[in-house]
């Protein structure tokens, strides 16, 4: 039996493998039925469902001062807009988590340790994120590798502080690892963050061609969800199996 999505948040981790904070973050989701994504999951995890469908995931932010284990963040290297597209998991153990198909990112160094030290689809593109007259604007244009010019335009209008999530804003956002082929097989690297302060969002304005270039089906449909946050410090673990 899958474990309810965690409401809380999971033990500290005393010493991170990595340090970081997410800002400005927009969560864009559409439901998509489990079959259709179910081959595109690491080895030994299956689509984490609710309510029978599971999600695509949009995520565009702020990566804010990446640092190494306790050392300080890098100011400019290590801050830099990045959006996700991912999809949602869980394994055998119960651990529930999310799985990136693409992750494109403005800092080029950042996209070849990510490529190469994490085995993430970490991809080189032109970025800006905007703040002005109450919105937030995020746009993205493929640089290398993957399909040059995959792009992404979103805008949206944060609203109410949300003080009670919903089972399926939840669902989408107390995540607390990812899934991934690491070198030497499939496994979980865990994070660690305090709840998120969640607001709904108005989605103004949402073009993109990202989600099909990360070999998913095209969205047909109005989001399910569009959630926006102004952020959280982050730590994340090592690898585990």
């Amino acid at each position: 039996m899958q474990k309810s999505a965690w409401p809380g948040t999971p033990a500290d981790i005393p010493v991170p493998l990595l340090t970081q904070h997410w800002l400005d973050l927009t969560f864009i989701h559409w439901a998509v039925e489990p079959e259709a994504v179910a081959g595109l999951l690491p080895t030994g995890t299956v689509p984490d469902t609710h309510e029978g469908v599971t999600y695509v995931g949009l995520v565009a932010f702020r990566m804010h001062k990446v640092g190494w284990f306790k050392l300080p963040g890098v100011p400019y290297l290590g801050s830099f807009p990045e959006t996700n597209v991912r999809l949602y998991s869980v394994d055998a153990q119960g651990r529930r988590g999310v799985v990136f198909r693409s992750m494109d990112a403005s800092r080029l160094i950042p996209v070849v340790m990510g490529r190469m030290g994490f085995r993430l689809p970490y991809l080189w593109s032109r970025m800006e994120v905007k703040a002005a007259e109450e919105k937030v604007t995020y746009t993205s244009t493929r640089r290398w590798p993957g399909e040059r010019g995959a792009y992404s335009r979103i805008e949206v209008r944060p609203g109410e502080r949300i003080h009670e999530p919903t089972e399926l804003e939840h669902f989408l956002t107390a995540r607390w690892g990812m899934h991934n082929p690491f070198a030497g097989g499939p496994a979980y690297l865990p994070n660690h963050h305090p709840h998120w302060p969640l607001h709904r969002a108005e989605l103004i304005t949402c073009e993109e061609n990202l989600v099909t270039a990360a070999g998913l089906p095209a969205p047909s449909t109005a989001p399910a969800s569009v959630l926006y946050s102004p952020g959280v410090p982050v730590r994340l673990g090592r690898p585990v199996r």
